[in-house]
C-alpha cells in the first residue's frame, strides 16, 4: 500500500525513460497511473517494466511476490484526464517537442488537483517555458532523471524562477 497520505502519482509517456520512471515510484512503494495515450506505446512500456523487473527477480534481486507487489501498484492507463486526477505529483516524459510539452502541460492544469506539482523530464528544453503556459508556473519544476532510472540513484530537480520553494521541496 503506498505510504500514509501519499496516494501516488501519474506518469505521462511510457517511451524508456516513462517505463523506467513508473517502474522507479512502483519499487518506492507508491502506486502510480502509467499514462499513454496511444495503445501500441502503453503495451510496449508496460512489457518493458515486466521485462525489467523479471530480469530482477531472475537475478535474485527481487522476489517474485515483491515484483508482483510493484506490478500491482502500476495501472496502465490511456486517459489523461483520469489518470491524473488524484495525483499529487505528475511526472511527463514525452518526446522533446516544446508544443507538445506545453500542450500538455495546460491539459494538465486542468486536469489535476490544484495542489498537484506537475514536472517534466526534459532535459534539454526551458522548464520556465514549459510552465508559462499554465495557470499556475508556481507549481511546476523539472525532475531529470537518469537512465536507466529505476537503477540510477540520482534525479536531478530543476526550480525556475517562477517555481514555488515548497514546490522545489
Amino acid at each position: 500500500a503506498p505510504p500514509e497520505g501519499n496516494p501516488g502519482g501519474g506518469g505521462i509517456g511510457r517511451g524508456l525513460m516513462g517505463s523506467g520512471i513508473a517502474e522507479l515510484i512502483a519499487r518506492s512503494g507508491r502506486r502510480v497511473d502509467a499514462i499513454e495515450i496511444n495503445q501500441g506505446f502503453l503495451d510496449q512500456g508496460m512489457a518493458r517494466v515486466h521485462a525489467s523487473l523479471n530480469r530482477a527477480v531472475s537475478r535474485g534481486r527481487l522476489t517474485e511476490t515483491a515484483r508482483d507487489e510493484m506490478l500491482a501498484r502500476i495501472r496502465p492507463c490511456a486517459d489523461v484526464a483520469a489518470g491524473v486526477a488524484d495525483a499529487d505529483l505528475v511526472i511527463e516524459a514525452i518526446p522533446e517537442r516544446i508544443e507538445l510539452k506545453k500542450t500538455l502541460f495546460a491539459q494538465l492544469d486542468e486536469a489535476c488537483r490544484a495542489d498537484a506539482i506537475l514536472a517534466t523530464n526534459t532535459s534539454s528544453l526551458s522548464v520556465t517555458e514549459i510552465a508559462g503556459g499554465t495557470r499556475d508556473p508556481a507549481r511546476v519544476a523539472g525532475l531529470h532523471f537518469f537512465n536507466p532510472a529505476p537503477v540510477m540513484k540520482l534525479v536531478e530537480v530543476i526550480s525556475t524562477v517562477l517555481t514555488s520553494p515548497d514546490t522545489a521541496e
